[in-house]
């Protein structure tokens, strides 16, 4: 079995409203997504996505022509494109597919297969007063979720801890209540910088009298040993690592016991294969692992094969916001938006693969551009796909 062809397509869905999320000074107006196809020599077709592939186009023909079953050696190829700029990992979210396929089995089951769901938690995104995030909250536990996360404004503790006590007295205990700082990196072109350690401090003890489950990402991501006095002094958990780049990135924070809880994203950081033994190392320590899916409905898959593989969790992220990113948008690709059951949790897919069903008319409507290279006997073709 060889691989042939890699196919890219860029889809964007126009937002209006605009969704304006906490953590980007500029209103989203249209959220783009892209959709790669890894096809091979007998017809079969691998499909990942979740991260836009730009800067990857250069070095597609690396994967043309080699078996896509070599996870492991495919994996290296990706890490050597990785260290030059692009982020390759939803390619290799394709490859995953595809060897379920090949196997029969859904990808969790081929990476370890110790559950089948997890508890999702309810991942907000917008910034809102204080009635607003507990309208929301009581809104989110009555769809069903056990656990919902609050994106506050850092640098304004007094009204953050009025917001995230509004939400502890809308739902009492029927939620786990996470809070997210972004303070760990920023958006091209935002300069605005951290809150310190003492600031930190002060809003896990605040946050721990509230009973909150953790505090995510309240200092740079690069301050480990800021992050690891924090840990150890606080009594709320500190969660983070979203976007360590790479396996050593996380070594590194497991290292420093930086965090309760690592969140690595598998299509934005490090892959699937990568992914599969972090959360094992994190397990092992006794920490939690956790990865962020901010990304779309074929992100979000990814890493729930991969979570559940390892028996991460407890709680998996759910991105959703009734005021502006809801599952349709989020999964504009997909047949049918990626959702929680009726006790609240993700399931993962029974088919073989990731289980990513497109809605081929939706991406022709929302494609603006995309590529295409593949094998022509010894040759390599390059060519632009239609709009």
């Amino acid at each position: 079995m060889r691989i042939v062809a890699l196919t890219v397509e860029h889809l964007e869905l126009p937002l209006d409203p605009p969704f304006h999320a906490n953590w980007d000074p500029v209103p989203r107006r249209r959220f783009p997504a892209t959709i790669v196809r890894i096809t091979t020599d007998d017809g079969r077709v691998g499909i990942g996505g979740g991260d836009t592939l730009d800067g990857f186009r250069p070095h597609a023909h690396h994967v043309l022509g080699t078996d896509p079953r070599a996870i492991e050696r495919q994996v290296r190829v990706l890490e050597s494109i990785d260290f030059h700029g692009p982020r390759p990992w939803p390619v290799e979210a394709a490859l995953w597919d595809l060897l379920g396929q090949v196997t029969g089995q859904p990808v969790a089951t081929l990476l370890g297969g110790m559950t089948d769901r997890l508890a999702a938690y309810a991942s907000t995104g917008a910034a809102k007063s204080a009635a607003d995030h507990a309208d929301v909250a009581t809104h989110v536990r009555d769809r069903g979720f056990r656990a919902i996360k609050l994106r506050v404004d850092a640098h304004d503790r007094p009204r953050a801890l009025a917001e995230v006590g509004a939400v502890r007295d809308a739902v009492d205990d029927d939620l786990a209540i996470m809070v997210d700082l972004n303070q760990a990196w920023r958006m091209a072109g935002d300069t605005t910088g951290s809150i310190d350690l003492a600031e930190a401090r002060r809003f896990a003890d605040a946050l721990a009298e509230l009973g909150v489950y953790w505090l995510e990402e309240p200092l740079l991501d690069r301050d480990l040993a800021g992050l690891a006095q924090l840990r150890a002094d606080a009594r709320v958990r500190i969660a983070g690592g979203e976007m360590s780049r790479t396996m050593d990135d996380v070594l590194a924070a497991l290292d420093a016991d930086a965090f309760d809880v690592h969140q690595p994203d598998v299509v934005l950081a490090g892959g699937l294969w990568r992914g599969r033994t972090i959360g094992e190392l994190v397990i092992r320590r006794g920490r939690r692992y956790s990865p962020h899916t901010w990304t779309d409905g074929l992100g979000l898959l990814a890493n729930l094969h991969v979570a559940a593989a390892v028996g991460g969790g407890p709680f998996l992220e759910f991105p959703y916001d009734p005021h502006g990113w809801t599952p349709d948008r989020r999964d504009f690709p997909l047949v049918t938006p990626v959702d929680i059951d009726a006790s609240g949790d993700l399931v993962v897919p029974t088919v073989p693969g990731l289980g990513i069903h497109l809605d081929e008319d939706r991406i022709a409507a929302t494609r603006v551009g995309g590529w295409r290279v593949r094998s022509d006997g010894d040759a390599i073709v390059d060519e632009e796909l239609p709009r």
